[in-house]
């Protein structure tokens, strides 16, 4: 027997398991000191650059960093990053930092102070509006025809810094980045033209095959994403490679696309994890605050942690989701039960959450998922899962089931982590 302890929101659950395969990532590197880390990414950037030949005194700066629902490491960066545009004469009230919440809710008070850090109260700092068409700018179409409109903010500004942090996305392939912008401060028009490519043409019908975890290349949501972003014309990116501890592993600034993608060569590298076979059960922890906030950014680790089990197997996911779905309209999107009903009902009114809630109701058919929760036992059968109120009562639901000889697959970090079958 081995004793797992799993994150589950702010506290865990701890209990022993038989045969435990444990899922964790790759080697990974040793964290260095942050400040020298980043100022040397920034000094260093990749295909741009630096930040005093881009800049100049006098010109108004927008940086754009994610919400509360995606650690960054944003109030260890920012400071350093203002600290660097006061250095070429860009004074603190030529700078404002955008939330970029898409179509998240607004932040609180105390959810800007842990954004910001030693920022805060400093720098002026707004939430993105996906629905305030006044404070929208529309920039044309991309080349597969999407309207292309963003906030008036970073619009308007004469330079614009893009930040954030790079993980695996369930159908972008890599999330920051270019999301930083789409659907980071989109309107919810661009979110949901710029996603609705996960789906095939409609005489093919059912996901496009390279709208998938971990890949870029043909992907035609990171297309659209990047010819949507491109309009902005962004001066700069800065992002994260995070470890679980929320330690800086890595920072890549520079050309939003080129450094993007080798900090997603990087994330690949370290949390794509091999796995010689199929399992029959997985346990699965998202990692705990905020990957578990609420079901939205819980399901990134139900789909990637799925890719580690048998068809018809089971999964039992540890997600608080103290703030509930993460949005009113994912929920509603449960009264189709038929998936076939509930495809046609995406593809003439697409919505981002239905699509996450159409990819939810899509496992639950697949797999038999127990979800401990604080969601109700009435909102998780919805949702075609089974509820338990802890790791232990899960585990009693299940173990009956399994074979004494079946190796059970213990991932931890499942908001980090993408198993792959080594085939």
């Amino acid at each position: 027997m081995e004793t797992v302890k799993l994150k589950y929101g702010v506290g865990s659950f701890s209990c022993q398991l038989p045969n435990v395969r444990l899922l964790q990532p790759n080697q990974l590197p040793e964290p260095l000191a942050a400040e020298p880390l980043i100022r040397e990414a920034l000094a260093n950037p990749i295909d741009s650059s630096p930040l005093d030949k881009i800049l100049r005194p006098g010109e108004r700066v927008s940086i754009v960093t994610s919400d509360i629902t995606r650690y960054s490491g944003s109030e260890i960066y920012l400071p350093i990053l203002v600290t660097e545009l006061n250095a070429i004469g860009i004074p603190d009230g030529d700078i404002e930092i955008i939330i970029a919440l898409g179509i998240h809710r607004k932040q609180t008070a105390e959810e800007h102070r842990k954004i910001l850090g030693s920022l805060y109260g400093r720098i002026a700092v707004y939430d993105h509006e996906c629905d305030d068409s006044a404070e929208l700018v529309d920039l044309g179409l991309t080349d597969s025809g999407i309207p292309v409109q963003v906030n008036r903010r970073v619009v308007d500004a004469d330079r614009v810094i893009v930040t954030g942090t790079i993980g695996f996305h369930y159908f972008a392939g890599f999330g920051g980045g270019r999301k930083g912008l789409v659907p980071g401060v989109a309107s919810r028009e661009t979110c949901m033209a710029s996603h609705f490519a996960v789906f095939n043409p409609p005489e093919i019908g059912g996901k496009h095959p390279k709208a998938v975890t971990g890949v870029l290349a043909g992907n035609p949501v990171d297309r659209n994403l990047v010819q949507a972003a491109r309009l902005v014309k962004p001066d700069f990116l800065l992002n994260t490679v995070l470890s679980p501890k929320k330690e800086i592993l890595g920072v890549f600034c520079g050309d939003l696309e080129l450094a993007h993608r080798a900090g997603s060569e990087m994330v690949q590298k370290l949390f794509q994890v091999a796995l010689d076979q199929p399992a029959k059960l997985a346990v699965i922890s998202c990692g705990g605050e905020p990957k578990d906030i609420n079901f939205i950014q819980a399901q990134k680790a139900l789909n990637y942690g799925s890719q580690a089990v048998r068809e018809g197997g089971t999964i039992i996911l540890l997600a608080a989701c103290r703030d509930g779905f993460g949005n009113a309209t994912f929920f509603d999107w449960f009264r189709y039960q038929d998936l076939t009903e509930f495809e046609s009902a995406l593809r003439e009114n697409y919505q981002i959450n239905g699509q996450t809630a159409h990819a939810t109701l899509s496992l639950a058919r697949r797999f038999r998922v127990v979800l401990i929760s604080e969601l109700t036992a009435a909102q998780t059968r919805t949702m075609g899962m089974e509820k338990a109120v802890d790791l232990q009562s899960a585990l009693d639901l299940v173990l009956p089931d399994l074979d004494k000889q079946e190796k059970i697959v213990v991932i931890p970090d499942g908001g980090m982590v993408l198993p792959v079958i080594d085939s």
